[in-house]
């Protein structure tokens, strides 16, 4: 029975939902909280006993990698200015990062999620791997991408992340045609694209969480580029599916937060914010001051 081992960070795109300052500070790294987006995902695949991940960027963004470094100058002057808990910060991003090999691999141009997958061929070889995007944060007790990982320890196929909505509000999100086999747990027969102006039957929207098998690289290898000019998984997995190959959906237990453009992001944070056990009881405070 093939372990997972491997994490997949997707972070290639231009982020054109959050121009113009995503020209300088790359998504990835806008706080939710205290802590960036890409830290939450590093914290997830470590609970969820990945000890190797891939970040696969946009050549242009060197910023994340940066922020992995070590600052060794930074920690000089906050230890004689005597400054122990930023310490204490820049020690818990170290920690994060003990047992995990981090790799980075550039994505030449942004030609979609698939493509930046490809990427990746070499490095995963022939072993199952997972892939995270940082469009999509999941509040749970159980890591979402562990939830995902107990699935496909039976089953051994690849598993899609699932999140239902309401029918009103699927427009524009990838949503599936399902066989439901047994609680949370469903066979795919279609994923399909909704634009906002479309109605649909189905509820169940594709979350970017994915166990995916090596076998997903054959077909993103003689994938058509969509009309957006990009190679998309989507299609890969439609093609699989197509095939008569089993693809596997879960729908995960937890709260869904989106970070894909700046509304999304700015209700992830303030949830989060006001949730928080050191900001949150205070920042509340102040927002009935000024609502």
């Amino acid at each position: 029975m093939a372990e997972v081992k491997k994490a997949l960070i997707l972070a290639p795109g231009l982020d054109t939902g959050f121009l113009p300052l995503s020209k300088i500070v790359q998504k990835e790294l806008w706080p939710l909280v205290d802590k960036p987006i890409v830290q939450y995902l590093l914290q997830e695949s470590k609970i969820s006993g990945i000890t190797q991940v891939i970040f696969i960027l946009n050549s242009e963004k060197k910023q994340v990698l940066s922020y992995f470094k070590r600052a060794p100058e930074l920690e000089k002057i906050l230890k004689k200015r005597k400054e122990d808990r930023a310490l204490v910060e820049l020690k818990n991003l170290q920690d994060l990062q003990k047992g995990l090999s981090i790799t980075f691999i550039s994505q030449e141009k942004p030609l979609g999620d698939g493509h930046a997958i490809f990427q990746a061929k070499e490095k995963i070889g022939k072993e199952p791997f997972v892939v995270l995007s940082c469009n999509d944060i999941i509040e749970s007790r159980m890591p979402c991408i562990l939830q995902l990982l107990k699935v496909f320890k039976t089953c051994q196929r690849p598993v899609v992340g699932l999140y239902r909505l309401p029918k009103e509000k699927v427009g524009s999100y990838k949503v599936v045609e399902v066989e439901k086999i047994a609680h949370r747990l469903f066979k795919l027969k279609k994923i399909t694209e909704k634009s906002s102006s479309e109605k649909t039957s189905f509820d169940l929207a594709v979350i970017d969480k994915y166990v995916l098998t090596p076998e997903i690289f054959d077909y993103l290898e003689t994938q058509k580029q969509n009309e957006k000019g990009e190679i998309a998984l989507r299609d890969a997995l439609e093609n699989l599916l197509r095939d008569g190959k089993m693809v596997y959906g879960y729908e995960i237990e937890g709260r869904w937060l989106e970070c894909k453009d700046k509304l999304s992001w700015l209700k992830s944070h303030l949830y989060l914010s006001l949730k928080h056990p050191q900001f949150g009881a205070e920042l509340k405070k102040y927002l009935k001051e000024i609502i």
